[in-house]
């Protein structure tokens, strides 16, 4: 027996389009061989060529969910499929909140095992493994699912790179939500979408944070100019959005948003286990902070032993000299 039916829980962003951790999925799904499938909370609309493009020969979709929540309504449409006849050996979903929600809620329609928190996968005949980072990323635990399947596993977002290509216009079959009786009662009332400019925070090619080495919230604004020049997206430490200088949506690390930018600028980061893990596999990283045995220091491409609060304006003068 081998691993030949992979499910994707796939997701659309704010503009209709395929997330970004829907095609990092998809792309891996489709590399363990076999045939993969799009499962989407609604309809795939735009969506559905870029799901294509990235693998997915089948996709399922439940129809408009009428305010349910997804978690409940996508988990029961996906019994009911796998009920049908057509049962996965793997679905693989995004280490987010509705992937959770969805994940957890099907484990129990299942009785089947989760393994969450992942960041690869690999498929040897109809063994499937999953690697996990543990200890703040310092060691890696490779867990191996036993029994039948479907095996269910969640993934951090940036543990793969997404690659379209795989051509085809991909089927789309209805999968509709049966009766969730008392379940389907709660439903989503209102949607707060937090206003941003610049590219998104674990999109941006640019990545410029701010740590407590700022020494206070108004201080912040030298990071968000330095992104906006860069054409970038300013994120932060967990310490100051713990200090309400910043929102949470800024945090980079494993509390955070996971970031894999071209270049990375730690400006006042001390570089704790927690930050570290969100952004190290970033290709560049250039580090600004005084104190030169600061951990950030450790991980950086580029070190720079000096006060933000001079480093920081000296840069952003050089920059708009350029332009």
């Amino acid at each position: 027996m081998a691993i030949d039916n992979i499910w994707v829980f796939a997701e659309t962003n704010a503009t209709g389009g395929a997330s970004s951790a829907t095609l990092e999925l998809l792309t891996k799904a489709n590399s363990l061989g076999g045939s993969v499938t799009a499962f989407v909370a609604g309809t795939a609309g735009d969506a559905a060529a870029a799901f294509a493009d990235h693998g997915a020969a089948k996709i399922y979709e439940t129809g408009d969910l009428a305010g349910a929540l997804p978690g409940a309504a996508v988990s029961a449409a996906m019994k009911a499929v796998i009920d049908g006849g057509d049962s996965p050996d793997l679905i693989m979903f995004p280490q987010n909140y509705e992937g959770r929600d969805v994940m957890s809620r099907l484990s129990v329609k299942l009785d089947r095992t989760v393994l969450t928190n992942s960041t690869d996968i690999s498929v040897d005949g109809d063994s499937v493994s999953v690697k996990t980072p543990i200890f703040g990323g310092v060691k890696i635990v490779t867990s191996t699912f036993t029994g039948e399947g479907p095996f269910l596993a969640a993934f951090r977002p940036k543990s793969f790179e997404p690659a379209g290509g795989a051509g085809g216009a991909g089927e789309v079959a209805s999968a509709p939500v049966p009766d969730l009786g008392s379940t389907g009662g709660a439903t989503v009332t209102e949607v707060h979408v937090e206003e941003t400019s610049g590219p998104k925070l674990d999109e941006a090619a640019v990545v410029v944070s701010g740590g407590r080495g700022l020494g206070e919230a108004d201080k912040f604004d030298m990071i968000e100019e330095l992104a906006k020049k860069l054409k970038g997206a300013p994120g932060a430490s967990r310490a100051i959005v713990d200090a309400g200088w910043v929102p949470y949506s800024y945090q980079v690390g494993q509390t955070g948003k996971v970031v894999k930018p071209t270049v990375y600028i730690a400006a006042g980061i001390s570089g704790a286990t927690q930050h570290m893990v969100g952004m190290k596999g970033s290709k560049n990283i250039i580090a600004i902070n005084k104190d030169k045995e600061a951990p950030i220091f450790g991980v950086a491409d580029l070190g720079i032993v000096g006060d933000v609060h001079k480093v920081l304006p000296q840069l952003l003068e050089a920059l708009n000299a350029r332009s």
